[in-house]
């Protein structure tokens, strides 16, 4: 998936599939996680060495596993990770948007959307029943942001309530 877009006012995001051999791409990848990782929302600490080192190696060797690259002009403005895995009750391949970040300075510019249309392209054309993320309850600007593009919580049985998202660290 690759494609321009011009937001407002006049900002051109180039939006890349991101090729894990490929250097550049790959010192990006790493760069974009890092912003999200020292964000409050990713836990307000960088990555540990051995994460920065198997991040892309570890991607590459997921077959799962696809990113996308934001640019505004040479600059590296955004990063999405994605997860293709197949929905049982949907009958079809999903999307999980594993992580998304945006630079601060290009946070409020369309640089997500942008990755939103791309990954939202990229659902269809291998006929996705849908597209899951996970989001901090705090995050305000980002759930904004997700709410306006038609993403809510997870309910099967309203009398069941929302689905949870639990982990247990190894």
């Amino acid at each position: 998936m690759t494609g321009t877009t011009t937001l407002k006012p006049a900002t051109t995001v180039t939006i890349v599939q991101a090729d894990y051999a490929k250097a550049d791409h790959a010192k990006a990848i790493v760069a974009m996680l890092r912003v999200y990782a020292m964000d409050p929302m990713g836990g307000g600490e960088d990555l540990l060495d051995q994460v920065k080192a198997n991040l892309v190696p570890g991607l590459a060797a997921t077959p799962a596993a696809s990113s996308l690259l934001a640019y505004v002009g040479d600059q590296v403005a955004g990063l999405a990770n994605l997860m293709t895995t197949f929905s049982s009750f949907g009958g079809a391949p999903l999307i999980n948007i594993h992580d998304i970040v945006v630079a601060k300075a290009h946070r409020g510019t369309g640089v997500g959307r942008a990755l939103f249309d791309a990954i939202h392209q990229t659902a269809e054309d291998i006929g996705a029943c849908k597209v899951t993320l996970e989001v901090l309850e705090g995050n305000a600007p980002a759930r904004a942001l997700y709410a306006s593009l038609g993403y809510g919580d997870y309910v099967l049985d309203p009398e069941m309530g929302k689905a949870l998202f639990w982990q247990k660290r190894l």
